[in-house]
């Protein structure tokens, strides 16, 4: 079993996220923007004219729910589909001049939110916040979950 102090600092992590994602959340519906759609025009303005097996992969979603975030993203006028010039059988996607424009209302949303939740940190506490976080990241994304035989396998690396 976790000792209190892991269990502690795992569920502040989890409740951390979790009032970022519905601060942010707010602040995008606002805008008319609905959760993960943010996600796929960041990418597209990074990158225009993905696959939604790429934006998929590079969000680390589902194919289905990107499709339907797309479609949504193309109803609202954001986003257009277009057949690829290499492969009839695949679609790319890419930003509208109106998904274009929503950038910016998108990553203004995003600074309020990250200045909301970095208020009282100074430059060091942040830098070394993102140092931690990162690492965390790490080892979280280091491939198969690992699942220990015994209960009390998390107390041994310490």
């Amino acid at each position: 079993m976790a000792k209190p102090g892991k269990a502690a600092a795992m569920a502040q992590l989890h409740s951390a996220a979790r009032l970022s994602r519905t601060a942010l959340a707010a602040r995008l519906l606002s805008h008319g923007f609905y959760a993960g759609q943010d996600q796929i025009m960041i990418a597209l303005d990074r990158e225009d004219g993905q696959t939604p097996g790429q934006l998929a992969v590079k969000l680390g979603v589902r194919p289905p729910t990107v499709t339907k975030t797309i479609n949504r993203l193309q109803t609202q006028g954001y986003v257009e589909k277009r057949a690829s010039e290499t492969d009839a059988r695949q679609a790319n996607v890419f930003l509208t001049e109106e998904g274009r424009g929503a950038i910016r209302a998108i990553q203004k949303a995003v600074r309020k939110t990250e200045k909301q939740a970095l208020k009282g940190l100074d430059k060091k506490e942040q830098k070394a916040l993102v140092k931690l976080l990162g690492r965390i990241e790490a080892n979280l994304s280091n491939g198969a979950i690992v699942v220990e035989d015994h209960e009390d396998a998390d107390d041994t690396d310490e």
